[in-house]
Formats: structure tokens, sequence, C-alpha cells
């Protein structure tokens, strides 16, 4: 019981470190393409630049501290034991599977969120991108937040209820 209730806990706090860098993803790039849309004040425009900044940096160190977290919590256990991945259940292979696809997701999602942040200081440097920028990382940055959040959730809700209870037993 003990177990269940570290693992739901453990996942809510996960979740919402994530879903607050999805968050924090989306109000850069509705910042980002306010900008875009209202034309280009420079004392204006250097504001909102560094805002979108600060903003896509904390998601992308968010996402970055979620999965580290996730991963030190639950994921290292699948790493020791991959011989062992066939002969396992299907919960320990779900497991294994939500796992590999969060470390695929978080690659992207950290990407994406850097590249939004790039594309944001490029358009800021040169003055004729000034209202030409099209600039849709940080909307695919933060639904790649949320698929994030989605799969650590099932990791480690997996790895706390199922994997390791039935199998030693």
């Amino acid at each position: 019981m003990a177990r269940v209730v570290g693992g739901v806990i453990v996942c809510v706090m996960i979740v919402a470190i994530d879903v607050v860098a999805g968050v924090l993803s989306i109000k850069a790039g509705l910042i980002a393409q306010n900008k875009r849309d209202s034309g280009c004040g420079e004392a204006e425009s250097e504001h909102h630049d560094k805002e979108v900044f600060k903003l896509g940096l904390a998601a992308a160190a968010l996402q970055a501290v979620a999965h580290i977290v996730a991963n030190l919590l639950g994921a290292f256990m699948c790493i020791c034991c991959t011989e062992e991945l066939e002969r396992s259940t299907a919960n320990r292979q779900l497991w294994f599977a939500s796992l590999a696809l969060s470390w695929i997701v978080a690659g992207v999602g950290f990407a994406m969120l850097i590249a939004g942040m790039l594309e944001n200081s490029k358009s800021s440097l040169s003055s004729s991108s000034c209202g030409k920028l099209h600039n849709h990382f940080f909307v695919i940055g933060s639904i790649l937040c949320f698929l994030h959040a989605l799969l650590l959730c099932i990791a480690l809700y997996v790895s706390a209820t199922f994997s390791l209870g039935n199998e030693s037993s």
C-alpha cells in the first residue's frame, strides 16, 4: 500500500513539473506570436525577447529536471536487468517501453524548446525578420512536455505498483 501511495505521489509531482514546463512553453510561444503580430517597437521587442527567452529556458530546465528525477526514482533498474526483460511480465515490458519512449520524447521536446529560444533570439538580432517569425517550436515543445508527463507517469506508476512487487513474489 505504501508503495502505491508513494508511486502516486511521485507521478503527480513529475506530471506537475512537466505540465508547468508545457504551460511556460505555451506562454513563450504566445508572447513570440504577439510580438510578431504587433509589429516591432524596439524597446517592447527587446522586453518580449527577454521574456520569451526566460520562459523557454525555464520550460527546458523543468522538463530536464522532471526527466532526471523520474529516472533517478524509478528507471535505473531497467538498465540493470535488460536480459530479464524478455521473460518478464507485461507490466514490466510496458514500463520499459514507456521509459524508452520518454527518453525519445524528452530529447526531442528539449531540442524543440531550445530551438524556439534560439529562433526567437535570431529573429531579434535581425531587423529584417521583424514580423516574419514563423515559430512553432514552443507549441511542439509544450505538446512533447505533456506527452513526456504521460509516459513518465505510466513508467513510474507501473514500476512502483506492479513490476517491482509482482516480480519478487
